[in-house]
């Protein structure tokens, strides 16, 4: 294994034993820095009776209360525009940024001090030397710069790695395929969605992607990164690996990155989180191998400490050893599985977007798709609307009843409704896809 040169190389290749010690030493500053400068978490922690001393090993990790995204937007709700969350004044902060929010909520508000920059970008560089990605790498961000963090991180850890950084800002679509190309880009950042939507671009201008000098397109910021069916698709289209990356604005870097043997899922960045794996109705930890929430410590973070937030994420975690690259992170098979709070529950049926993503991404002729929720008579219909792409619309018969076969073979037999879109009607996304449209009356 050719070990990263960011923080410490040896983290990396620890034992389990050696790394528990690691993170209970780090839990352990954790907690004393976030007891005696966040107000938030003084409260929590002494209703708990925990203290750092009294941290020994992490079993004691649970004893910590959780942290939840109401119990933030809250706090900050009451204190604008911060809460009491902050570990340190308001002027000791380099950086703002928002959470991408969601319909009908307050996004999250979240201040980084030069320290947190400078570890956010080196999170970054651990996941993308895993990768590949060298000093001598052009690396191309396809990523409006706007106060959502997305790929902020990592465009200055490929500035600290040495390699050529581009910012396409507000550049659309067909002129930041060309800049690729003209540029001799080997590195793409972007969603997965938009990876799909630049070869969408490339061929509509008769631009040869699969010719160009792009070896590698590292995506994040959606589970379809790690979706066979929709990795497939991209490194068809581009003619290059495709690396999967995830981490949360709350979190304030990537969690987990994808190393160039692919092993099916993403290593944990385990020596600067902590990352359990609960049962979202127990709260009990699950074993290797069994789905749960992933509920996150940072070691990072100095203006907002983070301890045991719960992510609604839903994952598998496995031993590193399912990998050979020789790191001993630990590993999320399939990467975000989905949210606690995406399931779609239909006439009785479970129903997941990222499993429906999966059936439609099998097949070629779909260009984009949007899934739809509503009532028809008092009863809960789902509808799969699918935009073909040019020149296959006389596939459409067989390709509709195909779809119905595999949708009702995934989920119980339950009917999905499935029409096809008028070319260009669906929505186009550059961050993160929206394509599940909810209807129905909340109560």
């Amino acid at each position: 294994m050719s070990v990263s040169p960011y923080w410490n190389p040896k983290n990396e290749t620890l034992t389990r034993a050696e790394l528990a010690t690691l993170q209970t030493a780090k839990l352990q500053r954790a907690v004393a820095h976030a007891a005696a400068r966040s107000p938030f978490h003084q409260r929590k922690l002494e209703s708990a009776g925990v203290t750092a001393a009294s941290i020994r090993s992490l079993d004691d990790l649970r004893r910590i209360p959780f942290t939840t995204r109401e119990e933030w937007m809250a706090c900050q709700a009451e204190t604008p525009l911060f809460g009491d969350m902050l570990a340190h004044p308001r002027e000791r902060a380099i950086r703002y940024h928002l959470t991408s929010g969601t319909s009908g909520k307050n996004p999250l508000r979240v201040l980084d001090s030069r320290r947190d920059w400078q570890w956010i970008a080196e999170c970054w560089a651990y996941g993308f030397w895993a990768f590949g990605v060298r000093p001598t790498d052009t690396v191309f961000f396809a990523f409006s710069y706007g106060s959502f963090i997305g790929f902020w991180g990592a465009h200055y850890a490929c500035e600290k790695m040495g390699a050529l950084t581009l910012a396409s800002g507000n550049m659309p679509t067909d002129m930041r395929v060309r800049q690729i190309i003209e540029m001799g880009v080997t590195t793409v950042c972007a969603t997965p969605t938009y990876a799909l939507r630049l070869a969408q671009s490339a061929a509509e201008q008769g631009l040869d992607l699969r010719g160009s000098a792009v070896n590698k397109v590292i995506v994040s910021g959606e589970p379809a990164g790690s979706i066979p069916e929709t990795k497939k698709l991209i490194e068809d289209a581009w003619g290059a690996k495709v690396a999967d990356t995830a981490g949360m604005t709350e979190l304030g870097t990537i969690c987990m990155f994808e190393c160039s043997h692919q092993p099916g899922g993403m290593h944990i960045i385990e020596d600067h989180f902590i990352e359990e794996v609960l049962d979202p109705a127990t709260d009990e930890p699950v074993g290797y191998g069994e789905k749960g929430e992933r509920v996150v410590t940072s070691f990072g973070r100095e203006m907002i400490p983070v301890l045991r937030y719960r992510t609604r994420d839903m994952v598998v975690k496995v031993p590193s050893t399912r990998c050979a690259c020789g790191r001993g992170f630990d590993i999320y098979e399939g990467g975000i599985l989905g949210r606690v709070d995406d399931m779609l529950l239909i006439r009785g049926t479970n129903v997941y977007p990222r499993a429906i993503e999966g059936i439609v991404r099998g097949h070629a002729e779909i260009d984009e798709f949007q899934v739809l929720v509503e009532k028809q008579n008092d009863i809960d219909e789902i509808i799969l609307r699918v935009e073909l792409k040019p020149g296959t619309e006389a596939c459409w018969p067989r390709l509709a009843k195909q779809l119905d076969f595999d949708l009702r073979e995934a989920h119980e037999m339950l009917r999905f409704g499935v029409q096809q879109a008028d070319a260009g009607s669906l929505p186009r996304f550059e961050l993160k896809a929206r394509r599940v449209l909810d209807k129905r009356r909340k109560p």
